[in-house]
């Protein structure tokens, strides 16, 4: 069965968006840790946590992917803004605990005119202060579209970050479809030779989630602006395969659709069906 969720409003709570994954057919979510552009974060009911983590046994979810707010910019120029990643991340992880042994993805940053080298130095800094041997969470770098200054925009620039790393351990990747293909990897035509090349430059066994997207914008466009699935310059067709990979298939899956509950639940519906064995 394709293991598959949705990004949920973390609002109600951790054992609210379980319920909610169930009600759509999901086994996993995606949720954000705290507001996506700002820096507030709700308080955790421990109680409520562990009721998440008895409800995702009962019902047998894989593992649930935390997205770090979208403000966090550990390669800026600014010393301040530097500073605000670390200590949102930090904070993050420490939170995570109340759900062991998940994801934590996060968008690596934008080196702002400083050059992808000082953006990798400066992630691989903040990384390698923050990362514990203790921590239960792996970090996921997001493979990114290639917009303005983005640092994560080849799968060189991932491997670049995940070899300064100490406790490389605790690292992964979530590659995103929109993201790869505005990027300019053609999974549409050359699905096989990308999954090939991800594998030669960052190892496939650090890829531990995918963000299914169909993409608004063209290949190689460099934007960032998802699409329903099969509604796209991706498709239906390449989305099948994407989801049928025998590389990719047992990964677990996250929609960020423009989507509601009903909307989600019929993607969700809909790729099932489409995955082939």
């Amino acid at each position: 069965m394709l293991n598959i969720g949705a990004h949920l409003s973390s609002s109600r709570g951790f054992l609210a968006m379980g319920k909610e994954a169930v009600s759509i057919g999901a086994n996993t979510f995606q949720f954000f840790t705290r507001n996506p552009r700002g820096s507030k974060a709700k308080a955790i009911d421990p109680a409520d946590a562990q009721a998440l983590v008895e409800y995702m046994k009962e019902h047998e979810f894989v593992k649930i992917l935390a997205h770090a707010p979208y403000t966090l910019n550990p390669c800026s120029a600014k010393e301040e803004t530097r500073e605000f990643a670390h200590l949102t991340m930090k904070d993050d992880l420490e939170r995570m605990e109340y759900v062991p042994g998940n994801l934590y993805n996060f968008h690596p940053g934008s080196h702002v005119g400083q050059g992808s080298e000082e953006g990798v130095r400066l992630i691989t800094k903040m990384l390698n202060e923050i990362l514990t041997e203790e921590q239960t969470t792996t970090v996921l770098l997001e493979t990114m579209s290639g917009k303005g200054t983005e640092v994560g925009r080849n799968f060189e620039e991932l491997r670049s970050i995940l070899d300064g790393v100490e406790l490389t351990h605790k690292m992964g990747v979530c590659l995103d479809t929109c993201h790869v293909y505005d990027a300019g990897y053609d999974i549409v035509n050359h699905l096989d030779e990308v999954v090939e090349e991800f594998d030669r430059v960052v190892g496939l066994d650090r890829l531990k989630a995918i963000h299914i997207n169909d993409s608004k914008n063209p290949f190689e466009s460099h934007k960032d602006r998802h699409e329903k699935i099969g509604e796209g310059s991706i498709g239906l067709e390449a989305m099948t395969r994407i989801v049928s990979h025998p590389k990719l298939r047992s990964l677990p899956f996250f929609l960020e659709t423009p989507n509601e509950l009903p909307g989600y639940k019929k993607e969700i519906e809909l790729l099932r069906a489409c995955q082939t064995q």
